[in-house]
Formats: structure tokens, C-alpha cells, sequence
């Protein structure tokens, strides 16, 4: 930890702001300190595709530092944080000489191999609706809250969970309505959503 801290520089972004963008030239690592971030990749029409999104504390831009080449996607903060910078001849000094980084280095990797995979896997052979759903049920697991023995969620605007699930938002917005009419979910005009039936959340999403 030591060794890390000595080699960091901390920047602060607000929501909103870019840390870099796909094929900008790879100069080092970030840690996430504080605040969420979102990896993605948009095509030549403005559609974005979220690869992930990463909260402190974790890493960003591990990929682009161990193999030299460009950025694989735009990262920008979701919301106000703060991550500090590591340059890549750091990083690889630190990996020389502290084999557990380089370990740590090489589970993360792995973990978002299989990340990827999973999207890839999602985006080819699911429908719309049964990604939302896998969708829907890990963001209630992770910022639901129970109230009044259910558990509620506040949703982003539908075009951002259209670019987590590798949509558009009229599409996503049809999806929502397939889910409420089957009572898995409700939506109300504050865009905060009711877990009805995790059951049936779950055999739609295939889990």
C-alpha cells in the first residue's frame, strides 16, 4: 500500500466529466477512491453500450496498461469522485517488485474477462426483456431498499438502462411495460420501481 500511495496522483471529476476516451493513448492506471464510473463504447450513430460500471475501490484501465495499446472504451464519472493516477512504468515497476500486485492485477482481469463474456453472451442470445430482467435483479440486490416489506429501487432514466442492456430506450420503455402488465415489477411517475414477484424475475432472466 505504501509503494502504491507513493506512486499516486489524485485527480477529482465531476458528474458528468470524462477521465478518458476509447482510443485515447494508455498513460497509466486508475484507482477509484470515491464515486461510480462508467465504462462504455458508443457507435458511429451516438448509441452507447455499457461494458461496466466500477465503484471505489477498484480499479480502471488495467488492460490498456499491461498491453500498450489505446484505451478500450470512454470512462466518465456518474457521479462526483475522485481517483488517483498511477503511470503505467509504475505500475509494471510495482508488479516486478510486489508479486501480490501482480496477482491482484491478473484476478481483476479475470473477473472482467468473464464480465464481458457474460454481456456478450446476454447482448446475442437474450431478449430485451430478459436482459432488463437480469438487469432489474442485480440493482435491486445492490442499492434496493426495503420499504414497507418491499423492496424499491430508484431507476436512472431509461436511456441509460438502454445502454446497459444493449438497447434503446422506446425498447427498453416496451420492456418495462411487459414487466409491470406480467406484475414482476411497478413503476411509478418518480421512476422508482417495486420488486412484486422476484420469482418471475428471476425464470425470465434465466437464473
Amino acid at each position: 500500500m505504501r509503494a502504491l500511495a507513493q506512486a499516486c496522483v489524485v485527480r477529482k471529476l465531476k458528474a458528468g466529466e470524462m477521465l478518458f476516451s476509447a482510443g485515447d493513448p494508455s498513460k497509466g492506471l486508475f484507482v477509484i477512491a470515491e464515486g461510480v464510473f462508467r465504462a462504455y463504447r458508443e457507435n458511429l450513430e451516438g448509441r452507447e453500450q455499457i461494458i461496466h460500471t466500477e465503484k471505489a475501490v477498484t480499479t480502471l484501465a488495467e488492460v490498456a496498461v499491461f498491453d500498450g495499446k489505446p484505451y478500450p472504451s470512454t470512462v466518465v464519472a456518474a457521479e462526483d469522485g475522485e481517483v488517483y493516477f498511477i503511470p503505467s512504468r509504475d505500475v509494471k515497476r510495482l508488479c516486478m517488485s510486489h508479486p501480490a500486485i501482480a496477482l491482484a492485477a491478473l484476478k481483476l482481469l479475470a473477473k472482467r474477462v468473464r464480465k464481458t463474456a457474460a454481456l456478450a453472451e446476454s447482448l446475442s442470445l437474450k431478449e430485451v426483456d430478459q436482459r432488463l430482467a437480469a438487469y432489474l435483479l442485480q440493482e435491486f440486490k445492490s442499492r434496493g431498499v426495503m420499504k414497507k416489506n418491499k423492496i424499491k429501487l430508484q431507476l436512472p432514466i431509461f436511456t441509460l438502462i438502454a445502454a446497459r442492456v444493449g438497447s434503446v430506450r422506446e425498447v427498453v420503455s416496451r420492456a418495462f411495460s411487459k414487466l409491470e402488465k406480467k406484475k414482476l415489477i411497478s413503476v411509478d411517475k418518480k421512476h422508482m420501481a417495486t420488486l412484486l414477484n422476484e420469482k418471475g424475475l428471476k425464470n425470465l432472466a434465466g437464473e
